[in-house]
């Protein structure tokens, strides 16, 4: 197995990283605010353990909108390191009383939003985000994607990126400007975009998915606890090890507030899943 793959030929990131989501509050977003301090030791502890690919939003913030994962980032990382790579979401309107759409006009003051928070002059991987948790099929995203595109020509993003797509907005997009990056919810569990992942594989396009462990829901396999059992590793470790091996473009970003739950998910980048696992895991 790769450890590492080119995002867009031009950054080298390491297949496990991290995802931002769980570090201002206790369960996912608008969830009660996690102590700052423990947030900002995680992070530094994952970039200690190798991780240089750290996936955030501006969007992802505690119930009080206090604590926020770009301001933690920006805490406790920068200045950054010359080989951390960055990626944000763009796309939807995150408030305290509710989430909408942002409309094409409104997609500049999201990234330049992004921009501030994490005290950059250039993102490196911008996603634009559509509908919530499943993807808005028949709906186009041409206009945010062109008003996205526009702000990569100006040298605001370095890459573009799509989040909660199928295959028919991966055709418009790349219709647009390149895509280098697609990031939807699978996991072992969850399998219904392998079509997508294949396609993404056949075009070098990296596949991120969200809730790479389940997103708060337990993985509950036998399989999963018989490969588990056999590497004397946990089950999470082993959906994140079954992630890293369906693909060589599968870019894994499990999430954590916990410095010891984080070692666990790097932990799993170690674990060498045999062939006799994914014919059990098929």
């Amino acid at each position: 197995m790769n450890a590492s793959f080119r995002l867009g030929g031009d950054l080298t990131v390491d297949r496990l990283g991290f995802g931002a989501m769980r570090l201002p509050s206790q369960q996912g977003m608008f969830g009660p605010a996690r102590d700052p301090e423990t947030s900002r030791a995680v992070l530094r502890r994952a970039v200690e353990l190798g991780v240089n690919h750290i996936d955030t939003a501006d969007f992802y913030f505690s119930d009080d909108g206090k604590v926020r994962a770009n301001t933690l980032i920006r805490e406790a990382l920068h200045p950054y390191p010359s080989d951390l790579v960055i990626a944000t979401k763009v796309g939807p309107h995150v408030r305290l009383d509710g989430i909408s759409a942002a409309p094409p006009d409104d997609i500049r003051g999201l990234v330049e939003a992004n921009l501030e928070s994490l005290a950059v002059d250039r993102l490196d991987l911008v996603y634009l985000r559509i509908g919530l948790m499943e993807p808005p099929h028949g709906e186009s995203l041409a206009a945010r994607f062109e008003a996205l595109a526009a702000l990569r020509e100006e040298g605001l993003i370095r890459h573009l990126g799509l989040s909660n797509i199928d295959a028919d907005h991966l055709a418009e997009a790349r219709a647009i400007a390149p895509v280098v990056a697609v990031q939807n919810q699978y996991h072992v569990d969850r399998r219904d975009d392998a079509d997508l992942l294949a396609a993404c594989e056949d075009l070098g396009i990296a596949f991120v998915p969200f809730f790479p462990v389940g997103g708060g829901r337990d993985l509950s396999d036998e399989r999963l606890a018989k490969v588990a059992a056999r590497h004397g590793a946990t089950v999470p470790q082993i959906g994140l090890a079954w992630l890293l091996a369906t693909s060589p473009v599968t870019l894994a970003i499990p999430g954590t507030g916990s410095i010891a739950h984080l070692e666990d998910n790097t932990a799993a980048g170690s674990i060498t899943l045999t062939e006799e696992d994914l014919t059990d895991l098929a």
